[in-house]
């Protein structure tokens, strides 16, 4: 379709099997055949991909630190990201109440097709082929890493985002759960976030970790709605 050439310019890879694209590109409100296998199959492949590239790119980060890195780099903000990027908004196949309702800005619409073009490419060309097109498009947010910012630890993530925003800082309340008397200690923490309008609880064998714990759950509720 003429109207699909300037993505595939963007992607920099030519279809062997177009309607490969055209099912990537095609939302479940549109068709039965849609994208939501390919989602899935794309949605494994980037995680490995990029995971692949932070071992590479990071030889002395350890794995709890790569790991967050990762999840920051294919969460559903990036990906939309992405999408705009590649003005898949112009592309989308969506049914009458999806275009009605701008289905096309979605964030999760525009996120959940990137992932399935990463799985059509796979099916398309193998994994060299997909690879190479998802080193493309994170070129610039890999190598802009600042591996110091990204290692800090979640509370003081959290303090950071919260005060780059000017909203208040997050308050902390910490209890001991009972348990038998052979059981290690364990901590319950509660995180109030005034941007959640409700408290996030974790639980850890201390305080510090079950703190840190309730600020990682807290961080991800808020990159879903920021």
């Amino acid at each position: 379709m003429p109207r699909q050439n300037k993505l595939l310019t963007f992607l920099q890879y030519e279809f062997k099997s177009p309607k490969l694209l055209e099912q990537a590109l095609t939302h479940r409100s549109a068709d039965i055949i849609n994208n939501e296998r390919f989602e899935y199959l794309g949605d494994a492949i980037l995680s490995f991909i990029i995971a692949e590239a932070l071992f590479i790119r990071f030889p002395q980060v350890k794995e709890g630190k790569l790991s967050r890195l990762r999840a920051s780099l294919v969460k559903g903000v990036t990906l939309a990201e992405i999408g705009r990027e590649l003005r898949l908004s112009e592309v989308l196949i969506l049914g009458p109440g999806e275009l009605k309702s701008g289905g096309f800005r979605r964030e999760s619409i525009l996120a959940d097709t990137v992932e399935a073009i990463l799985g059509a490419v796979y099916l398309d060309g193998g994994i060299e082929q997909v690879k190479s097109l998802i080193l493309r498009l994170y070129d610039e947010r890999l190598a802009s890493i600042d591996i110091d910012e990204a290692i800090k630890d979640p509370k003081t993530r959290l303090q950071e985002l919260l005060q780059s925003r000017k909203q208040p800082l997050p308050l902390y309340s910490v209890n001991e759960v009972k348990t038998s008397a052979q059981d290690s200690p364990l901590f319950e923490a509660s995180c109030q976030v005034g941007l959640l309008g409700k408290v996030v609880m974790a639980k850890g064998n201390s305080h510090r970790k079950a703190e840190q714990k309730s600020a990682e759950r807290a961080l991800t509720l808020l990159e879903e709605i920021l």
